[in-house]
């Protein structure tokens, strides 16, 4: 089963290695040993292809610690979190709050003026969150190389979808999805661990 772990740890877990043979193909590293093969995909690719008959880690090991600066935008209907990092730095950030309305279980006429009335905080907060990502993001659009995309994927994709000046992050989103419950100043300042987790598989050898 695969994990996300975070880089310092991938390293510690990968350095003790002596015997084996490490395989880097299509934006992972294969490193089978005599009691086990572990895959590691790091964040934002891994572009070293080659075929060792010993464990080589210098490749992995670059790419792991090489920097970004890259953009996360977390949107959640309640909240939202745009921020800009270099490297695990948070560089430049703003987060806000709009009041939407839970589902409402109730049938009849109220119910459709409930439903509109949330239809229109929830476009409310969608605006408020685009004008933020603008902001925020406009500054830094020439040095953002990738772009964290993460809160609620129907939010998100309706962001998106409202401002078209926005359209290049789709561009350069990761394919990883960050979700999270609260898009806060905190949930961004957490963000940095997993932006650089490297995806990590772990099996018996071959």
């Amino acid at each position: 089963m695969a994990r996300y772990i975070g880089r310092e740890n991938v390293r510690k877990r990968l350095e003790p290695l002596r015997e084996g043979r490490t395989t880097y193909s299509g934006g992972a590293v294969r490193i089978e040993t005599p009691d086990e093969t572990i895959t590691v995909r790091p964040a934002f690719g891994l572009a070293h292809e080659g075929a060792y008959d010993r464990i080589e880690l210098g490749p992995l090991f670059e790419e792991l610690a090489r920097d970004r600066v890259v953009a996360a935008v977390l949107v959640r209907l309640g909240g939202f979190a745009v921020g800009v990092f270099e490297g695990e730095r948070l560089v430049a950030s703003k987060v806000g709050t709009r009041f939407v309305k839970g589902r409402h279980k109730k049938g009849g006429s109220s119910s459709g003026r409930f439903r509109r009335r949330r239809e229109e905080q929830a476009r409310a907060l969608i605006e408020a969150a685009a004008e933020t990502a603008l902001g925020v993001l406009e500054p830094w659009r020439e040095r953002i190389e990738l772009v964290a995309l993460g809160g609620d994927r129907r939010a998100v994709d309706e962001l998106l979808a409202a401002e078209p000046r926005l359209a290049w992050l789709a561009e350069k989103r990761l394919e990883r999805f960050f979700t999270t419950e609260d898009p806060r100043q905190r949930t961004l300042e957490r963000l940095p661990y997993d932006l650089y987790a490297a995806e990590v598989e772990t099996s018996a050898p071959v």
